[in-house]
Protein backbone atom coordinates (compact mmCIF):
# COMPACT_ATOMS: atom_id res chain seq x y z
CA UNK A 1 0.00 0.00 0.00
CA UNK A 2 2.78 2.15 1.22
CA UNK A 3 4.52 1.62 -1.98
CA UNK A 4 1.62 2.14 -4.24
CA UNK A 5 1.07 5.63 -2.74
CA UNK A 6 4.63 6.41 -3.33
CA UNK A 7 4.62 5.44 -7.09
CA UNK A 8 0.95 7.24 -7.68
CA UNK A 9 2.62 10.41 -6.09
CA UNK A 10 5.69 10.20 -7.98
CA UNK A 11 3.78 9.58 -11.28
CA UNK A 12 1.73 12.62 -10.43
CA UNK A 13 5.11 14.58 -9.56
CA UNK A 14 6.51 13.80 -12.12
CA UNK A 15 3.49 14.90 -14.69
CA UNK A 16 3.21 18.02 -12.95
CA UNK A 17 6.84 19.11 -13.38
CA UNK A 18 7.07 17.63 -17.51
CA UNK A 19 4.08 19.77 -18.22
CA UNK A 20 6.74 22.79 -17.10
CA UNK A 21 7.39 21.93 -20.66
CA UNK A 22 4.44 23.95 -22.33
CA UNK A 23 5.16 27.43 -20.40
CA UNK A 24 8.71 26.74 -21.67
CA UNK A 25 8.33 26.12 -25.31
CA UNK A 26 5.91 29.01 -25.33
CA UNK A 27 7.85 31.93 -23.15
CA UNK A 28 11.17 31.18 -25.38
CA UNK A 29 10.45 32.91 -28.56
CA UNK A 30 9.28 36.16 -26.69
CA UNK A 31 13.34 36.97 -26.32
CA UNK A 32 12.03 38.19 -22.70
CA UNK A 33 15.31 38.77 -21.08
CA UNK A 34 13.01 38.95 -17.44
CA UNK A 35 12.04 35.51 -18.57
CA UNK A 36 15.31 33.58 -18.60
CA UNK A 37 15.91 32.77 -14.97
CA UNK A 38 12.38 31.42 -15.23
CA UNK A 39 13.26 29.34 -18.45
CA UNK A 40 16.01 27.66 -16.89
CA UNK A 41 14.42 26.04 -14.05
CA UNK A 42 11.27 25.18 -16.07
CA UNK A 43 14.30 23.11 -18.05
CA UNK A 44 15.61 21.80 -14.72
CA UNK A 45 12.18 20.72 -13.36
CA UNK A 46 11.20 19.14 -16.50
CA UNK A 47 14.25 16.94 -16.29
CA UNK A 48 13.60 16.22 -13.02
CA UNK A 49 9.74 15.13 -13.95
CA UNK A 50 11.49 13.05 -16.87
CA UNK A 51 13.30 10.65 -13.57
CA UNK A 52 10.93 11.15 -11.27
CA UNK A 53 8.54 8.95 -13.48
CA UNK A 54 11.40 6.71 -14.40
CA UNK A 55 11.88 6.55 -10.46
CA UNK A 56 8.24 4.98 -10.03
CA UNK A 57 9.19 1.96 -11.44
CA UNK A 58 11.20 1.52 -8.79
CA UNK A 59 11.10 3.36 -6.13
CA UNK A 60 13.75 1.65 -3.64
CA UNK A 61 16.40 2.05 -6.24
CA UNK A 62 15.86 5.70 -6.12
CA UNK A 63 15.96 7.25 -2.65
CA UNK A 64 18.60 10.09 -3.10
CA UNK A 65 16.16 11.10 -6.05
CA UNK A 66 12.51 10.95 -4.27
CA UNK A 67 13.92 13.06 -1.24
CA UNK A 68 15.65 15.49 -3.71
CA UNK A 69 12.64 17.45 -4.80
CA UNK A 70 10.33 17.04 -1.27
CA UNK A 71 12.98 18.59 0.85
CA UNK A 72 14.02 21.20 -1.90
CA UNK A 73 10.78 22.31 -2.71
CA UNK A 74 10.44 23.01 1.11
CA UNK A 75 13.16 24.99 1.38
CA UNK A 76 11.70 27.07 -1.68
CA UNK A 77 7.99 27.13 0.17
CA UNK A 78 9.79 28.34 3.34
CA UNK A 79 11.45 31.18 1.44
CA UNK A 80 8.30 32.48 -0.33
CA UNK A 81 6.63 31.87 2.70
CA UNK A 82 8.62 34.57 4.00
CA UNK A 83 8.41 36.60 0.97
CA UNK A 84 4.32 36.03 1.06
CA UNK A 85 4.87 37.46 4.64
CA UNK A 86 6.83 40.25 3.75
CA UNK A 87 4.58 41.53 0.25
CA UNK A 88 1.27 41.29 0.94
CA UNK A 89 1.10 41.43 -3.18
CA UNK A 90 2.04 38.00 -2.61
CA UNK A 91 -0.04 36.85 0.17
CA UNK A 92 -2.57 35.00 -2.44
CA UNK A 93 0.41 32.47 -2.78
CA UNK A 94 -0.13 30.99 0.37
CA UNK A 95 -2.38 28.18 0.33
CA UNK A 96 -0.80 26.69 -3.08
CA UNK A 97 2.22 27.07 -0.62
CA UNK A 98 0.34 24.84 1.85
CA UNK A 99 -0.73 22.55 -0.39
CA UNK A 100 2.52 21.85 -1.90
CA UNK A 101 4.31 21.78 1.13
CA UNK A 102 1.57 18.80 2.38
CA UNK A 103 2.71 17.17 -1.03
CA UNK A 104 6.45 17.10 -0.34
CA UNK A 105 6.15 16.14 2.96
CA UNK A 106 4.21 13.00 1.71
CA UNK A 107 7.42 12.13 -0.71
CA UNK A 108 9.45 12.38 2.71
CA UNK A 109 7.62 10.26 4.92
CA UNK A 110 7.36 8.01 1.92
CA UNK A 111 10.24 8.02 1.21
CA UNK A 112 11.56 4.08 0.78
CA UNK A 113 14.15 2.89 3.50
CA UNK A 114 18.03 2.08 2.84
CA UNK A 115 18.94 -0.74 1.16
CA UNK A 116 21.47 -3.00 2.45
CA UNK A 117 24.23 -3.43 -0.33
CA UNK A 118 22.80 -6.62 -1.11
CA UNK A 119 19.20 -5.21 -2.49
CA UNK A 120 16.97 -6.12 1.00
CA UNK A 121 16.04 -3.64 2.85
CA UNK A 122 17.50 -2.95 6.62
CA UNK A 123 15.51 -5.16 9.47
CA UNK A 124 16.81 -4.36 13.02
CA UNK A 125 17.46 -7.64 15.24
CA UNK A 126 15.23 -7.92 18.25
CA UNK A 127 17.55 -7.51 21.62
Amino acid sequence: MRRRLLQVLLVLSGLFFVAGIYPLFTSIPRHDQSAYGDQMMLAVYFVLGVFLLLAAKMPQAHRSLIAFPGWGTLAHDAIMAVQAYQQKQLRSELLPLIVIALLCISLIILTPPRLLSSGAPRVSSPQ
